[in-house]
């Protein structure tokens, strides 16, 4: 690997993608992208018998998916990365117990779907594993009863708020050819607007959006029109606009190629507020349907910059204000694994 730039990292050796798995509760299985999620479960409960079981329950489904598709057993993975939105990511440590993979717990809030990606795929890149499962998880219920109110108590929200994509996300990389390939990785800083309101996460995230989007043209001469896609994660209805003029104030235009994960998960009736967010959001996007587009055609390069917001119930309550993160992964096409 190789550095570009400040902040990212350029994969020496040809890395791909080969699996993914998805799965997701109710209301995202009765959104747009439907079709392009692996398991979908019909109540918010999962079959289990409290919530945190349930978001359990789907990364460990996500993973056997991924591991599925690829014929390989989880004896044959060398290092699993996954985090989620819970204390001390008890989701991700209690599925990694039961797996008994080497493990590496990560916390990048909503960002960790592309934290544990470009972390894998470095490790790989410099042969310190062969096969990497990177995964995560968040749940409508667990994320509102930590970081909210509990969704039985039916507090009224602005429309600013966004809500919690019930699901999980699994990929495997490695260095075995596959149609797509993961070419790089921009690392992005911690920044803090003064932002204060939890109900209000997209005007948060925006600034560290747009930094790691601008930091990734510097680094790598790239403008916005060598992507198809410039997709962030759980910016919102409220965090895109501010993002795209942010972006070009710049002088980047990102109007034509932009979207953001939690625009695309569900429609527009669905009652969702502002848009989707959560860890799951940019993970069973970006590992459904986004890949899926990829392998496709309709795609070729696409540029996923899942975005964090790096609070604690405990900071809320002392009226601290919310530092965020954004990191971004450049997959594209690689026509059934060529070089």
């Amino acid at each position: 690997m190789r550095k570009a730039g400040r902040q990212t990292w350029m994969y020496e050796n040809y890395l791909y993608l080969n699996s993914t798995g998805t799965a997701v509760g109710p209301k995202e299985a009765q959104g747009p992208l439907a079709k392009t999620f692996d398991i979908s479960h019909d109540q918010l409960h999962c079959e289990e018998d409290n919530w945190e079981l349930a978001e359990r329950r789907l990364m460990k489904e996500s993973i056997e998916v991924c591991l599925s598709k690829a014929n390989m057993s989880k004896d044959q993975i060398d290092l699993f990365l996954a985090g989620d939105l819970l204390n001390q990511n008890v989701t991700s440590n209690y599925v990694a117990r039961s797996l008994s993979i080497p493990f590496l717990c990560m916390f990048g809030a909503c960002s960790t779907s592309m934290e544990t990606l470009a972390v894998g795929s470095a490790l790989v890149d410099a042969g310190f594993a062969n096969h990497v499962i990177a995964a995560v998880s968040s749940h409508n219920a667990t994320a509102e009863r930590q970081f909210r109110y509990p969704t039985e108590y039916g507090g009224q929200k602005p429309k600013t708020a966004t809500s919690t994509v019930t699901g999980a996300g699994a990929a495997l990389v490695s260095k075995v050819k596959s149609d797509i390939r993961i070419e790089c990785a921009t690392i992005g800083k911690v920044m803090d607007y003064g932002t204060k309101d939890p109900f209000d996460m997209g005007s948060a995230m925006a600034p560290a959006a747009y930094d790691t989007i601008k930091t990734h043209f510097e680094d790598t001469g790239r403008k916005p029109e060598d992507y198809d896609l410039i997709v962030t994660g759980d910016l919102s209805g409220v965090g895109s606009v501010i993002l795209k003029d942010m972006l070009k104030e710049d002088g980047y235009t990102i109007d034509q190629t932009y979207n953001d994960c939690g625009l695309m998960v569900y429609n527009s009736d669905q009652q969702v507020f502002a848009g989707g967010s959560g860890c799951a959001c940019s993970a069973v996007v970006t590992y459904g349907h986004l890949v899926q587009s990829l392998k496709e055609g309709r795609y070729n390069k696409i540029f996923v910059v899942a975005t964090g917001a790096l609070m604690s119930p405990t900071m809320v309550q002392q009226k601290e204000t919310i530092p965020t993160i954004a990191h971004g992964v450049v997959l594209m096409r690689s026509e059934g694994g060529g070089q």
